[in-house]
């Protein structure tokens, strides 16, 4: 287990981005050219060789139903297994994604709003979010402060790693603080966001957000391998997640419990439950054809860490407008893994990248250009066509 302050840097911030459709899809080709293919090998096998380097990585590339699976260094470095896209992960932000599903569902049914202030049903929040809505929620304007940038969250967390404290007690560590600044005004990432919105879904349903989790999002789009967890421990076999500015890399699969990130990062899955779950979501299955619209309008904003290409924020989606085309989907970081899903605005193409260390800019800024460089290879192989 990493040490206190390491464990803290390592969780926080708990960042991803999503794009979605709401454009045109962007046109493909049937096949992808094997240049592209082979230039995404390289890289990949390249980045889990450099020094502080990933142990292992893994890419799969849907097109049409089929999935084609890149592995590159080893899932667990005390066995040499190789990664496959059946192993565990944590999604990391990507988490959003999976929250934003669940809450347009539930708009798309008649149950919430858009528009609804959050105050309508969480009274119990502060005065000065009441009048947030929805829609400002998921699109990262609400002005809510980050509760995991608070020095009261960090001790929380440091003091209690593995044992997290029920959802609604993430956001004391932010309700003191004012609004960053008038919610619908400005595009400010926040996992608070997240948090008040799965709150929300508990509120309207009058059941854990696990469970409505489950049922209008990873049952109806056949995900049978992910879930939202509360405690530290992942499914075998797993995708062994490691600090890799320790030498050697320290094992930090299961060191911190998924409900300290909960609805904005807590989400664990698999690479091939990723991919179905981005194309499904990413097509509009899982809600109807105005809502569906009502999520793509984008606007400046970056996934952290940043997407391929040009990024730009929707509703619980970023857009990622690449030499390739575009796609749209999200990223996400957290203590031994980082994340990238997006597809087609078809859902027919999808690109999933799992690596087993947390690279960003702050993080890693050697090796994150050579991370984001695989995100661009893995979309342009995806998508296919392009050169």
């Amino acid at each position: 287990m990493p040490g206190p302050r390491r464990a803290l840097s390592l969780l926080v911030p708990l960042v991803t981005a999503v794009a979605l459709a709401g454009v045109p899809a962007t046109a493909v080709a049937d096949t992808a050219p094997a240049r592209d293919t082979a230039a995404l090998q390289a890289a990949l096998t390249d980045l889990v060789q450099q020094p502080g380097g990933p142990p292992g990585a893994v890419v799969t590339l849907g097109r049409d139903g089929d999935l084609d699976v890149l592995p590159a260094g080893v899932a667990d470095l005390a066995t040499g297994r190789p990664p496959a896209a059946g192993d565990a992960v944590r999604v990391a932000s990507v988490a959003k994604a999976f929250n934003a599903a669940t809450v347009l569902a539930l708009v798309s049914r008649g149950v919430l709003s858009l528009d609804e202030p959050v105050g309508t049903w969480r009274p119990d929040l502060p005065p000065a979010w009441q009048p947030v809505t929805l829609r400002q929620l998921l699109g990262h304007t609400s002005g809510i402060p980050d509760f995991s940038r608070s020095e009261a969250f960090a001790d929380a967390l440091l003091s209690s790693l593995q044992d997290p404290p029920p959802p609604r007690e993430l956001l004391s560590y932010a309700e003191d603080e004012p609004l960053l600044f008038a919610p619908g005004s400005e595009y400010r990432y926040s996992n608070s966001d997240n948090v008040v919105a799965g709150l929300v879904v508990e509120a309207v349903t009058g059941r854990p957000y696990a469970e409505v989790l489950a049922a209008l999002v990873l049952r109806p789009a056949g995900l049978t391998a992910t879930g939202l967890p509360a405690g530290p421990d992942l499914p075998t076999p797993y995708l062994h997640g490691y600090d890799v500015s320790e030498q050697p890399p320290e094992d930090v699969s299961t060191a911190i419990a998924a409900g300290w990130s909960w609805a904005s990062g807590g989400v664990v899955s698999t690479p091939a439950d990723l991919a179905r779950f981005v194309g499904v979501h990413v097509r509009g299955d899982l809600t109807d054809p105005a809502t569906r619209a009502e999520q793509s309008t984008f606007r400046p904003g970056s996934s952290e860490p940043p997407g391929p290409g040009e990024n730009s924020a929707g509703l619980g989606v970023f857009r990622y407008d690449t030499r390739c085309g575009t796609v749209f989907g999200h990223t996400g970081n957290t203590a031994g893994y980082t994340q990238f899903a997006a597809a087609t605005a078809d859902g027919a193409r999808t690109v999933t990248v799992s690596v087993t260390g947390q690279l960003t800019p702050g993080s890693a800024p050697e090796l994150f250009p050579r991370l984001r460089a695989v995100f661009e290879l893995a979309t342009c192989a995806a998508v296919a066509g392009h050169r």
